[in-house]
Protein backbone atom coordinates (compact mmCIF):
# COMPACT_ATOMS: atom_id res chain seq x y z
CA UNK A 1 0.00 0.00 0.00
CA UNK A 2 2.93 2.39 0.99
CA UNK A 3 5.18 1.51 -2.32
CA UNK A 4 1.42 2.01 -4.30
CA UNK A 5 0.40 5.51 -2.42
CA UNK A 6 4.46 6.46 -3.15
CA UNK A 7 4.32 5.81 -7.01
CA UNK A 8 1.17 7.45 -7.32
CA UNK A 9 2.13 10.91 -6.07
CA UNK A 10 5.55 10.72 -7.56
CA UNK A 11 3.22 11.86 -10.58
CA UNK A 12 0.25 12.99 -9.48
CA UNK A 13 -1.04 16.86 -7.53
CA UNK A 14 -2.15 16.11 -3.68
CA UNK A 15 -5.54 16.97 -4.52
CA UNK A 16 -6.03 13.70 -6.88
CA UNK A 17 -5.46 11.11 -4.16
CA UNK A 18 -8.04 10.54 -1.69
CA UNK A 19 -6.95 7.56 1.26
CA UNK A 20 -9.64 8.59 3.56
CA UNK A 21 -11.28 5.12 4.42
CA UNK A 22 -14.56 6.91 5.15
CA UNK A 23 -14.56 8.77 2.10
CA UNK A 24 -13.18 6.03 -0.11
CA UNK A 25 -15.88 3.63 0.87
CA UNK A 26 -18.37 6.42 -1.07
CA UNK A 27 -16.70 5.53 -3.79
CA UNK A 28 -17.21 1.90 -3.17
CA UNK A 29 -20.29 1.10 -5.60
CA UNK A 30 -22.84 2.34 -8.22
CA UNK A 31 -26.90 2.36 -7.14
CA UNK A 32 -27.26 -1.44 -8.25
CA UNK A 33 -28.83 -3.72 -5.89
CA UNK A 34 -27.56 -7.03 -4.84
CA UNK A 35 -24.15 -6.06 -6.34
CA UNK A 36 -21.18 -7.06 -4.38
CA UNK A 37 -18.30 -4.27 -3.68
CA UNK A 38 -14.98 -4.10 -1.99
CA UNK A 39 -12.65 -2.18 -0.47
CA UNK A 40 -10.83 0.09 -2.65
CA UNK A 41 -7.35 1.04 -1.32
CA UNK A 42 -6.83 4.82 -3.13
CA UNK A 43 -9.46 6.79 -5.24
CA UNK A 44 -7.59 8.87 -7.85
CA UNK A 45 -9.10 11.65 -9.77
CA UNK A 46 -6.82 12.54 -12.15
CA UNK A 47 -7.64 16.16 -14.41
CA UNK A 48 -4.96 15.15 -17.56
CA UNK A 49 -4.41 12.45 -20.25
CA UNK A 50 -1.07 11.90 -18.51
CA UNK A 51 -2.05 11.53 -15.07
CA UNK A 52 -4.15 8.67 -16.36
CA UNK A 53 -1.68 7.35 -18.15
CA UNK A 54 0.76 7.53 -14.68
CA UNK A 55 -2.06 5.83 -12.93
CA UNK A 56 -2.06 3.06 -15.39
CA UNK A 57 1.64 2.09 -16.16
CA UNK A 58 2.04 2.33 -12.10
CA UNK A 59 -0.92 -0.31 -11.51
CA UNK A 60 0.66 -1.96 -14.30
CA UNK A 61 4.27 -1.93 -12.62
CA UNK A 62 2.66 -2.88 -9.28
CA UNK A 63 0.01 -5.53 -10.69
CA UNK A 64 -3.11 -3.68 -9.26
CA UNK A 65 -6.57 -3.10 -10.44
CA UNK A 66 -8.06 0.25 -11.59
CA UNK A 67 -12.04 0.25 -11.86
CA UNK A 68 -12.77 3.56 -13.95
CA UNK A 69 -15.56 5.44 -12.67
CA UNK A 70 -18.18 8.58 -13.89
CA UNK A 71 -20.78 9.80 -12.02
CA UNK A 72 -21.77 6.38 -10.54
CA UNK A 73 -25.21 6.53 -11.60
CA UNK A 74 -25.02 3.05 -13.50
CA UNK A 75 -27.57 0.11 -12.51
CA UNK A 76 -25.25 -2.20 -12.51
CA UNK A 77 -22.15 -2.88 -10.64
CA UNK A 78 -20.14 -1.99 -13.75
CA UNK A 79 -18.51 0.49 -11.41
CA UNK A 80 -18.28 -1.06 -8.44
CA UNK A 81 -14.59 -1.74 -6.36
CA UNK A 82 -12.57 -4.28 -6.27
CA UNK A 83 -10.64 -5.31 -2.63
CA UNK A 84 -6.93 -3.30 -3.25
CA UNK A 85 -7.85 -1.36 -6.12
CA UNK A 86 -7.87 2.07 -7.39
CA UNK A 87 -10.70 3.53 -8.24
CA UNK A 88 -9.96 6.14 -10.99
CA UNK A 89 -13.18 8.62 -10.86
CA UNK A 90 -12.88 10.87 -14.44
CA UNK A 91 -15.31 13.57 -13.22
CA UNK A 92 -12.65 16.36 -12.73
CA UNK A 93 -12.00 15.89 -16.62
CA UNK A 94 -15.01 17.68 -17.27
CA UNK A 95 -13.98 19.64 -20.11
CA UNK A 96 -15.60 20.28 -23.42
CA UNK A 97 -12.83 21.04 -25.65
CA UNK A 98 -14.65 21.63 -29.07
CA UNK A 99 -18.11 22.11 -30.64
CA UNK A 100 -17.59 22.55 -34.67
CA UNK A 101 -21.36 23.59 -35.98
CA UNK A 102 -19.85 22.96 -39.86
CA UNK A 103 -18.54 19.20 -38.81
CA UNK A 104 -21.44 18.82 -36.24
CA UNK A 105 -19.22 17.43 -34.00
CA UNK A 106 -18.34 18.08 -30.02
CA UNK A 107 -14.97 16.72 -28.74
CA UNK A 108 -14.74 16.19 -24.73
CA UNK A 109 -13.46 14.61 -21.66
CA UNK A 110 -15.30 12.10 -20.07
CA UNK A 111 -16.11 13.85 -16.85
CA UNK A 112 -18.77 16.22 -18.60
CA UNK A 113 -22.44 15.53 -17.94
CA UNK A 114 -24.50 14.54 -20.41
CA UNK A 115 -26.92 17.52 -19.65
CA UNK A 116 -24.24 20.56 -19.74
CA UNK A 117 -22.87 18.91 -22.97
CA UNK A 118 -26.44 19.18 -24.55
CA UNK A 119 -27.34 22.07 -23.38
CA UNK A 120 -24.10 23.53 -24.73
CA UNK A 121 -24.71 22.30 -28.33
CA UNK A 122 -28.23 23.45 -28.11
CA UNK A 123 -26.71 26.79 -28.41
CA UNK A 124 -24.95 26.64 -31.55
CA UNK A 125 -27.96 25.28 -32.78
CA UNK A 126 -27.16 21.66 -32.71
CA UNK A 127 -28.61 18.55 -30.43
CA UNK A 128 -26.59 15.34 -28.93
CA UNK A 129 -29.73 12.87 -28.99
CA UNK A 130 -28.65 10.44 -26.13
CA UNK A 131 -30.45 11.12 -23.34
CA UNK A 132 -30.51 8.91 -20.04
CA UNK A 133 -33.00 9.35 -17.43
CA UNK A 134 -30.55 10.69 -14.93
CA UNK A 135 -29.06 13.27 -18.05
CA UNK A 136 -28.60 15.59 -15.49
CA UNK A 137 -25.86 13.80 -13.38
CA UNK A 138 -24.53 11.09 -15.39
CA UNK A 139 -21.32 12.16 -17.57
CA UNK A 140 -20.44 10.80 -21.18
CA UNK A 141 -17.86 8.69 -20.04
CA UNK A 142 -20.02 6.90 -18.08
CA UNK A 143 -22.60 6.60 -20.61
CA UNK A 144 -19.57 5.57 -23.53
CA UNK A 145 -19.01 2.92 -20.84
CA UNK A 146 -22.59 1.28 -20.91
CA UNK A 147 -23.30 2.30 -24.04
CA UNK A 148 -26.35 4.34 -22.89
CA UNK A 149 -30.06 5.23 -24.42
CA UNK A 150 -32.27 7.41 -23.45
CA UNK A 151 -35.94 8.31 -24.48
CA UNK A 152 -35.42 9.55 -27.77
CA UNK A 153 -33.52 6.16 -28.50
CA UNK A 154 -36.91 5.20 -31.10
CA UNK A 155 -35.89 7.75 -33.23
CA UNK A 156 -32.37 8.87 -32.79
CA UNK A 157 -30.78 5.77 -31.58
CA UNK A 158 -28.10 5.19 -28.64
CA UNK A 159 -24.95 6.55 -27.43
CA UNK A 160 -23.06 3.97 -29.92
CA UNK A 161 -24.28 6.01 -32.69
CA UNK A 162 -22.66 9.08 -31.94
CA UNK A 163 -19.78 8.11 -30.86
CA UNK A 164 -17.27 8.82 -33.68
CA UNK A 165 -13.73 8.69 -32.04
CA UNK A 166 -11.96 8.16 -29.01
CA UNK A 167 -8.75 8.56 -26.89
CA UNK A 168 -7.69 5.30 -24.90
CA UNK A 169 -5.59 5.30 -22.01
CA UNK A 170 -4.44 1.50 -22.42
CA UNK A 171 -3.63 -0.67 -19.18
CA UNK A 172 0.05 -0.29 -19.51
CA UNK A 173 -0.15 3.62 -20.16
CA UNK A 174 -0.02 3.56 -23.76
CA UNK A 175 -2.51 6.36 -25.82
CA UNK A 176 -4.70 4.58 -28.31
CA UNK A 177 -6.73 6.87 -30.86
CA UNK A 178 -9.62 5.02 -32.36
CA UNK A 179 -11.95 6.43 -35.12
CA UNK A 180 -12.62 9.87 -37.16
CA UNK A 181 -13.70 13.09 -36.83
CA UNK A 182 -15.13 13.20 -40.54
CA UNK A 183 -18.75 12.03 -41.36
CA UNK A 184 -17.52 8.76 -43.49
CA UNK A 185 -14.76 6.15 -42.88
CA UNK A 186 -13.62 2.96 -42.56
CA UNK A 187 -9.93 2.36 -42.23
CA UNK A 188 -9.83 -0.89 -39.88
CA UNK A 189 -11.22 -2.99 -37.71
CA UNK A 190 -13.94 -1.10 -35.72
CA UNK A 191 -12.15 -0.04 -32.60
CA UNK A 192 -14.17 2.77 -30.99
CA UNK A 193 -17.41 0.22 -31.39
CA UNK A 194 -15.44 -2.28 -29.23
CA UNK A 195 -15.03 0.36 -26.18
CA UNK A 196 -18.62 1.66 -26.53
CA UNK A 197 -20.40 -0.87 -23.65
CA UNK A 198 -17.18 -1.98 -22.76
CA UNK A 199 -17.46 -1.04 -19.01
CA UNK A 200 -14.37 0.19 -18.72
CA UNK A 201 -12.28 -2.94 -19.39
CA UNK A 202 -10.72 -2.26 -22.43
CA UNK A 203 -9.09 0.81 -21.43
CA UNK A 204 -9.91 4.61 -20.12
CA UNK A 205 -11.43 6.76 -22.23
CA UNK A 206 -10.04 9.77 -21.85
CA UNK A 207 -11.74 11.68 -24.88
CA UNK A 208 -14.15 11.16 -26.96
CA UNK A 209 -15.44 13.16 -30.99
CA UNK A 210 -18.99 12.89 -30.88
CA UNK A 211 -21.82 13.16 -33.45
CA UNK A 212 -24.19 16.36 -33.75
CA UNK A 213 -27.45 16.64 -35.12
CA UNK A 214 -29.27 19.87 -36.26
CA UNK A 215 -31.73 20.92 -33.47
CA UNK A 216 -34.67 20.05 -33.81
CA UNK A 217 -38.06 21.81 -33.71
CA UNK A 218 -39.42 21.71 -29.85
CA UNK A 219 -41.65 18.48 -29.73
CA UNK A 220 -45.04 18.18 -28.37
CA UNK A 221 -46.49 14.97 -26.90
CA UNK A 222 -49.56 13.54 -26.43
CA UNK A 223 -50.47 10.96 -23.47
CA UNK A 224 -53.04 8.25 -23.86
CA UNK A 225 -54.53 6.15 -21.59
CA UNK A 226 -55.32 2.29 -21.55
CA UNK A 227 -57.30 0.00 -19.99
CA UNK A 228 -54.70 -2.78 -20.05
CA UNK A 229 -51.24 -3.05 -20.75
CA UNK A 230 -51.76 -4.97 -23.38
CA UNK A 231 -53.76 -2.68 -25.33
CA UNK A 232 -51.34 0.13 -24.84
CA UNK A 233 -48.74 -2.62 -26.61
CA UNK A 234 -51.29 -3.06 -29.44
CA UNK A 235 -51.28 0.39 -30.26
CA UNK A 236 -47.02 0.94 -30.13
CA UNK A 237 -47.35 -1.89 -32.54
CA UNK A 238 -49.68 -0.12 -34.70
CA UNK A 239 -47.90 2.99 -34.78
CA UNK A 240 -44.64 1.73 -35.39
CA UNK A 241 -46.06 -0.66 -38.27
CA UNK A 242 -47.79 2.30 -39.97
CA UNK A 243 -44.60 3.95 -40.63
CA UNK A 244 -44.80 7.25 -37.77
CA UNK A 245 -41.20 8.31 -36.60
CA UNK A 246 -41.95 9.59 -33.19
CA UNK A 247 -38.95 11.51 -31.16
CA UNK A 248 -40.22 9.30 -28.50
CA UNK A 249 -42.63 6.63 -27.52
CA UNK A 250 -43.12 5.76 -23.55
CA UNK A 251 -45.08 3.74 -21.45
CA UNK A 252 -45.71 3.91 -17.70
CA UNK A 253 -47.70 1.31 -16.09
CA UNK A 254 -50.28 1.82 -13.30
CA UNK A 255 -48.12 1.13 -10.93
CA UNK A 256 -45.53 3.40 -11.85
CA UNK A 257 -48.10 6.17 -12.19
CA UNK A 258 -49.21 6.04 -9.13
CA UNK A 259 -45.85 6.37 -7.77
CA UNK A 260 -44.96 9.71 -9.76
CA UNK A 261 -48.28 10.98 -8.82
CA UNK A 262 -47.39 9.99 -4.81
CA UNK A 263 -43.87 11.55 -4.89
CA UNK A 264 -44.77 15.14 -6.86
CA UNK A 265 -48.66 15.40 -7.82
CA UNK A 266 -48.43 15.27 -11.35
CA UNK A 267 -51.60 15.48 -11.61
CA UNK A 268 -51.71 11.74 -14.37
CA UNK A 269 -54.72 9.57 -14.45
CA UNK A 270 -54.15 6.70 -12.01
CA UNK A 271 -57.23 5.34 -12.90
CA UNK A 272 -55.11 4.16 -15.90
CA UNK A 273 -54.03 0.91 -16.42
CA UNK A 274 -50.93 2.31 -18.55
CA UNK A 275 -50.18 5.13 -19.92
CA UNK A 276 -48.45 5.85 -23.21
CA UNK A 277 -46.89 8.86 -24.05
CA UNK A 278 -46.03 9.78 -28.02
CA UNK A 279 -43.72 12.67 -29.01
CA UNK A 280 -43.39 14.52 -32.49
CA UNK A 281 -40.41 17.08 -33.24
CA UNK A 282 -41.45 16.99 -37.21
CA UNK A 283 -42.59 20.41 -38.39
CA UNK A 284 -45.94 19.66 -38.29
CA UNK A 285 -46.46 17.49 -35.03
CA UNK A 286 -50.07 18.13 -34.20
CA UNK A 287 -51.18 16.26 -37.89
CA UNK A 288 -48.64 13.48 -36.38
CA UNK A 289 -50.28 13.39 -33.14
CA UNK A 290 -53.40 13.48 -34.15
CA UNK A 291 -52.82 10.37 -36.66
CA UNK A 292 -51.13 8.84 -34.11
CA UNK A 293 -54.45 9.53 -31.54
CA UNK A 294 -56.30 7.92 -33.81
CA UNK A 295 -54.41 4.56 -33.46
CA UNK A 296 -54.25 4.60 -30.11
CA UNK A 297 -58.08 5.02 -29.93
CA UNK A 298 -58.33 2.40 -32.36
CA UNK A 299 -56.37 0.15 -30.36
CA UNK A 300 -58.40 0.86 -27.32
CA UNK A 301 -57.54 4.09 -25.54
CA UNK A 302 -60.13 5.53 -23.08
CA UNK A 303 -58.58 9.09 -23.36
CA UNK A 304 -56.15 10.84 -25.44
CA UNK A 305 -54.92 14.04 -24.65
CA UNK A 306 -52.24 16.12 -26.80
CA UNK A 307 -50.34 18.84 -25.19
CA UNK A 308 -51.23 22.31 -25.81
CA UNK A 309 -47.53 23.32 -26.02
CA UNK A 310 -44.31 22.53 -25.43
CA UNK A 311 -44.38 23.50 -21.49
CA UNK A 312 -47.33 21.05 -20.61
CA UNK A 313 -44.94 18.67 -23.07
CA UNK A 314 -42.59 19.48 -20.69
CA UNK A 315 -44.48 18.40 -17.62
CA UNK A 316 -45.25 15.04 -18.96
CA UNK A 317 -42.19 14.34 -20.10
CA UNK A 318 -40.77 15.61 -16.62
CA UNK A 319 -42.93 12.66 -14.97
CA UNK A 320 -41.67 10.00 -17.39
CA UNK A 321 -38.03 10.71 -16.39
CA UNK A 322 -38.84 10.87 -12.68
CA UNK A 323 -39.95 7.13 -13.15
CA UNK A 324 -38.00 5.12 -11.47
CA UNK A 325 -36.81 7.44 -8.95
CA UNK A 326 -40.81 7.28 -7.56
CA UNK A 327 -41.00 3.67 -8.04
CA UNK A 328 -37.92 3.82 -5.47
CA UNK A 329 -40.26 5.42 -2.35
CA UNK A 330 -42.72 2.32 -3.24
CA UNK A 331 -40.50 0.17 -1.00
CA UNK A 332 -36.58 0.65 0.93
CA UNK A 333 -35.18 -0.95 -1.99
CA UNK A 334 -35.25 -1.69 -5.74
CA UNK A 335 -34.09 -3.64 -8.30
CA UNK A 336 -34.51 -1.97 -11.81
CA UNK A 337 -34.57 -4.95 -15.18
CA UNK A 338 -32.98 -3.58 -18.56
CA UNK A 339 -34.62 -6.18 -20.59
CA UNK A 340 -35.15 -5.21 -24.39
CA UNK A 341 -37.42 -7.40 -26.88
CA UNK A 342 -38.77 -7.32 -30.23
CA UNK A 343 -41.79 -4.59 -30.28
CA UNK A 344 -43.92 -6.80 -31.66
CA UNK A 345 -43.45 -8.91 -28.02
CA UNK A 346 -43.65 -6.07 -26.07
CA UNK A 347 -47.89 -7.04 -24.86
CA UNK A 348 -46.22 -10.72 -23.91
CA UNK A 349 -43.40 -9.13 -21.84
CA UNK A 350 -45.77 -6.72 -20.09
CA UNK A 351 -48.37 -9.45 -19.54
CA UNK A 352 -45.12 -12.45 -18.45
CA UNK A 353 -43.79 -9.41 -16.02
CA UNK A 354 -47.29 -9.28 -14.30
CA UNK A 355 -47.86 -12.54 -14.04
CA UNK A 356 -43.85 -13.05 -12.32
CA UNK A 357 -45.03 -10.16 -9.81
CA UNK A 358 -47.63 -12.60 -8.75
CA UNK A 359 -46.13 -15.10 -8.47
CA UNK A 360 -43.82 -13.44 -6.25
CA UNK A 361 -45.98 -11.58 -4.41
CA UNK A 362 -44.33 -8.67 -4.86
CA UNK A 363 -45.04 -5.21 -6.29
CA UNK A 364 -43.42 -4.70 -9.53
CA UNK A 365 -43.38 -1.28 -11.68
CA UNK A 366 -42.68 -1.08 -15.36
CA UNK A 367 -41.93 1.91 -17.33
CA UNK A 368 -40.66 1.13 -20.93
CA UNK A 369 -38.59 2.92 -23.91
CA UNK A 370 -42.06 0.98 -25.92
CA UNK A 371 -40.79 2.30 -29.14
CA UNK A 372 -37.63 0.47 -28.49
CA UNK A 373 -39.58 -2.77 -26.81
CA UNK A 374 -36.97 -1.59 -24.08
CA UNK A 375 -38.19 -2.28 -20.76
CA UNK A 376 -37.71 -1.58 -17.05
CA UNK A 377 -39.24 -3.72 -14.62
CA UNK A 378 -38.48 -2.00 -11.39
CA UNK A 379 -39.14 -4.83 -8.35
CA UNK A 380 -40.12 -3.11 -5.34
CA UNK A 381 -39.14 -4.79 -1.86
CA UNK A 382 -37.80 -4.48 1.67
CA UNK A 383 -34.15 -5.65 1.92
CA UNK A 384 -34.84 -5.95 5.53
CA UNK A 385 -36.89 -9.10 4.84
CA UNK A 386 -34.25 -11.81 4.03
CA UNK A 387 -37.27 -13.66 2.30
CA UNK A 388 -39.05 -10.65 0.28
CA UNK A 389 -35.29 -10.05 -0.61
CA UNK A 390 -35.27 -13.89 -1.65
CA UNK A 391 -37.97 -13.33 -3.65
CA UNK A 392 -37.13 -10.45 -4.96
CA UNK A 393 -33.75 -11.50 -6.85
CA UNK A 394 -35.67 -14.65 -7.98
CA UNK A 395 -38.11 -12.55 -9.58
CA UNK A 396 -35.47 -10.29 -11.24
CA UNK A 397 -33.79 -13.71 -12.50
CA UNK A 398 -37.05 -14.41 -14.40
CA UNK A 399 -37.96 -11.49 -15.87
CA UNK A 400 -34.59 -11.62 -17.73
CA UNK A 401 -35.58 -14.89 -18.91
CA UNK A 402 -38.66 -14.18 -20.08
CA UNK A 403 -36.82 -11.77 -22.12
CA UNK A 404 -34.65 -14.02 -23.80
CA UNK A 405 -37.49 -16.26 -24.79
CA UNK A 406 -38.91 -13.71 -25.86
CA UNK A 407 -36.09 -13.21 -28.34
CA UNK A 408 -34.72 -10.38 -26.45
CA UNK A 409 -31.93 -8.89 -24.44
CA UNK A 410 -30.68 -9.14 -20.78
CA UNK A 411 -29.97 -5.12 -21.21
CA UNK A 412 -30.73 -2.75 -23.63
CA UNK A 413 -28.48 0.10 -21.84
CA UNK A 414 -27.57 -0.32 -18.29
CA UNK A 415 -24.76 -2.75 -18.89
CA UNK A 416 -23.75 -5.75 -17.53
CA UNK A 417 -21.51 -5.21 -14.91
CA UNK A 418 -21.79 -7.15 -11.94
CA UNK A 419 -25.21 -8.08 -12.16
CA UNK A 420 -25.34 -9.78 -14.87
CA UNK A 421 -22.61 -11.89 -15.38
CA UNK A 422 -23.79 -15.24 -15.50
CA UNK A 423 -27.00 -13.89 -17.87
CA UNK A 424 -24.21 -12.67 -20.57
CA UNK A 425 -22.80 -15.90 -20.65
CA UNK A 426 -26.65 -17.26 -21.17
CA UNK A 427 -27.00 -14.85 -23.90
CA UNK A 428 -23.78 -14.77 -26.11
CA UNK A 429 -23.09 -18.82 -25.36
CA UNK A 430 -19.86 -20.82 -25.30
CA UNK A 431 -18.19 -19.55 -27.89
CA UNK A 432 -18.95 -16.32 -27.63
CA UNK A 433 -18.14 -15.87 -24.28
CA UNK A 434 -14.32 -17.28 -25.31
CA UNK A 435 -14.04 -14.37 -27.89
CA UNK A 436 -14.93 -11.68 -25.67
CA UNK A 437 -12.52 -12.99 -23.16
CA UNK A 438 -10.08 -13.42 -26.05
CA UNK A 439 -10.67 -9.85 -27.10
CA UNK A 440 -10.37 -9.07 -23.22
CA UNK A 441 -7.10 -10.62 -22.44
CA UNK A 442 -5.71 -8.74 -26.30
CA UNK A 443 -5.84 -5.09 -24.82
CA UNK A 444 -5.70 -6.22 -21.00
CA UNK A 445 -3.69 -8.80 -20.94
CA UNK A 446 -2.75 -9.02 -16.83
CA UNK A 447 -6.73 -8.27 -16.43
CA UNK A 448 -6.41 -5.17 -14.29
CA UNK A 449 -9.02 -2.76 -15.77
CA UNK A 450 -12.61 -3.16 -14.07
CA UNK A 451 -12.10 -7.17 -12.82
CA UNK A 452 -14.85 -9.29 -12.08
CA UNK A 453 -17.04 -7.28 -14.82
CA UNK A 454 -19.21 -8.89 -17.54
CA UNK A 455 -17.58 -12.24 -17.54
Amino acid sequence: MSDLLERLRAGLPPEALITDPDVTASYAHDMASFCEAGTPAVVVLPRTVEQVQHVMRTATALRVPVVPQGARTGLSGAANASDGCIVLSLVKMDRILEISPVDRIAVVEPGVVNAVLSRAVNEHGLYYPPDPSSWETCTIGGNIGTASGGLCCVKYGVTAEYVLGLEVVLADGRLLTTGRRTAKGVAGYDLTRLFVGSEGSLGIVVKAVLALKPQPPQQLVLAAEFPSAAAACDAVCRIMERGHTPSLLELMDRTTVRAVNALASMGLPETTEALLLCAFDTPDPLADLAAVGALCTAAGATEVVPADNAAESELLLQARRMSLTALETVKPATMIDDVCVPRSQLGAMLAGTAAIAEEYDLTIGVCAHAGDGNTHPVVCFDHHDPDESRRARESFDAIMALGLELGGTITGEHGVGVLKKEWLARELGETGIELQRGIKAAFDPLGLLNPGKLF
